[in-house]
């Protein structure tokens, strides 16, 4: 590798980790042989130390010993009991909003088609969906996929992937006609934090809801959807929240928004009835949150979710933040003193209230590099067409991780550049 050049040095990094707050939690999660850093919290947060003797003990006690037993014993009210505590953990959500279910897709679906429903029972002119064209894929199929079931009309909002949504686009593309607008807040590339409060009090001045993708924001940026007026919102547990793949998701609903029979999810399975054991003739929905809940809660894998969601309260979402922002920081430090021919750039805001928790550096080579960074135990993800993400978990990444996975990734660039 050339000269390093002016930029921070290992030692530094040493004493950033030694005076961080957050430092101690790195060492109360679960450690991988052969990793050097884990750029890669935004996409699978690593599992909390101790989730594994906790699933342990749930299969021969809760599963093993009480059986089906379980259910009566406390099971039944894991969606919401569990959901209550990401969304005041994670969501900024009141209790009675926020419930565990299903899949992101399965939950984004229900949600959506639940909204857009809503909104056309109560004008039939509302028949547009408003999106950006750079959200992450499953929100565009799924949207696609009730726009083709629902005769709706598709508007997009042309976003720049090395931004994000601005409130003066949303102004210029909601209207009489629009029912819904579903939008990331934060972008799944570049990071991006949109300006959720004032593009909701936008869209309900048009007269129309929003539903938040809240995937890359819960556990690593303030989310505070009861002070935003959100109507909706729905994300994943697997990432800042540790709950492992395939964990379930979340999905909050205003509480003004519930019991509304207009406002109904369209998949209407048993364990969503109002009394789902009393096997009845009809669909009668349960109750407030509950009837976003459609076939068994997914019990086990809501364990390592709270185990994740009770770290998080533990800290406190904003400490979380500020050691985001001073991870973050540090990279881009490190990035900024590299040779300029090196050709790296940063494709993210470098405002802090506008940068979520991950950056994304960009670069030719990255997709012929990135195979050999997973080689030698740098583990970033890669987004076509040349986008590296640093996923950079404030509980369990440390500022020698940063630099030392950093250096691996400028020295695999040079010697892609023959440099």
């Amino acid at each position: 590798m050339s000269d390093p050049g002016t930029g921070p040095s290992r030692e530094q990094a040493r004493r950033l980790d030694a005076a961080d707050p957050l430092t101690p939690f790195a060492e109360r999660f679960e450690r991988a042989e052969g990793v050097l850093a884990y750029f890669d919290g935004n996409s699978l947060g690593r599992p909390v130390a101790g989730v594994a003797d906790a699933m342990a003990a749930f299969v021969r006690h809760d599963w093993g010993s009480r059986l089906i037993r379980s259910w009566d014993e406390g099971w039944m009210g894991w969606p919401e009991e569990v959901g209550d505590l990401v969304g005041s953990a994670a969501l900024g959500a009141a209790p009675g909003q926020t419930v565990l279910a299903d899949s992101t897709t399965v939950l984004l679906y229900k949600v959506l088609r639940a909204l857009v429903d809503h909104q056309v029972a109560l004008d039939p002119a509302r028949t547009e969906l408003v999106l950006d064209t750079d959200n992450f894929p499953t929100d565009r199929y799924v949207a696609e996929g009730i726009a083709a079931e629902r005769g709706l009309r598709l508007t997009w909002i042309d976003a720049d992937p090395d931004t994000g949504v601005s409130p003066e686009q949303v102004r210029a593309a909601v209207g009489e006609r629009t029912g819904v607008l579903l939008l990331s807040h934060v972008a799944y590339r570049s990071g991006w934090v949109a300006d959720a409060e004032a593009i909701t009090r936008l869209a309900h001045e048009a007269g129309a809801l929003v539903l938040w993708d809240t995937c890359h924001s819960a556990g690593s940026v303030p989310v505070h959807l009861d002070d935003w007026g959100a109507d909706a919102a729905v994300g994943c547990c697997y990432k800042y929240l540790n709950g492992g793949p395939g964990a379930p998701a979340h999905a909050y609903l205003a509480a003004r928004h519930h019991d509304i029979p207009s406002l109904r999810q369209p998949v209407q399975g048993w364990m969503g009835r109002r009394d789902p054991f009393a096997m009845e003739q009809g669909y009668r929905p349960a109750a407030g949150i509950r009837a976003l809940v459609s076939g068994t809660p997914p019990i086990v894998g809501m364990l390592p979710v709270r185990m994740g969601a009770q770290m998080l309260a533990e800290v406190g979402i904003e400490e979380v933040r500020a050691g985001s922002l001073r991870l973050t920081d540090f990279a881009w430090q490190i990035v900024d003193s590299w040779p300029e021919e090196l050709g790296i750039r940063v494709a993210s805001p470098r405002e802090h209230a506008r940068r979520g928790g991950h950056i994304t550096l960009r670069h030719p080579a990255f997709a012929q590099v990135y195979p050999r960074l997973w080689e030698r135990g740098v583990i970033p993800d890669f987004r076509s067409p040349d986008g590296l993400r640093l996923g950079l978990a404030p509980l369990s990444t440390t500022f020698v991780e940063v630099w030392d996975g950093l250096r691996v990734v400028r020295s695999e660039v040079e010697a892609a550049m023959g440099r």
